[in-house]
């Protein structure tokens, strides 16, 4: 009994960190496939582009930001690689993707709900950064 008192009463640092990583990983494996391999692909497949230009400096250009941001900066979080850098470069793409549907679009709520689901949690992981269980954590401890 004292046991799960300990568990759901004080802070644990093995558990913080295994939630953190639970975390990074569900949000950046949903992003990965859901959005950043299919734009990846179109890359390295050599098909046309055809994207908005939500920044006005070119769709493809555009498209190749959206890619990285959300094909490599996703993988980077995944593995807690430049976890914080690549969660604010991802704030960044979403906050784009944000402003875009709310004032270009006019989206309502139900427009924008899976902006909010995916901007509020990057914004978390760069306020505080991958966790114990990262490449970050390893490469910073071995320097």
């Amino acid at each position: 009994m004292e046991t799960i008192k300990n568990f759901l009463l004080k802070d644990s640092k093995n558990c913080n960190d295994l939630g953190l990583l639970l975390f990074r990983a569900v949000v950046s494996l949903a992003l990965f496939y859901g959005h950043g391999m299919g734009k990846l692909s179109k890359i390295f497949a050599g098909q046309e582009i055809q994207f908005m230009d939500p920044l006005g400096i070119g769709a493809s250009l555009s498209f190749y930001m959206a890619a990285f941001a959300e094909g490599i900066c996703a993988l980077f979080l995944l593995m807690g690689l430049l976890s914080r850098f690549a969660s604010l470069i991802l704030v960044g793409n979403f906050l784009v993707i944000f402003f875009f549907h709310a004032f270009l679009q006019n989206e309502g709520f139900d427009g924008l709900e899976l902006i909010y689901l995916y901007l509020v949690p990057f914004i978390a992981l760069t306020l505080t950064g991958a966790g114990k269980y990262s490449l970050d954590h390893y490469l910073l401890k071995a320097s």
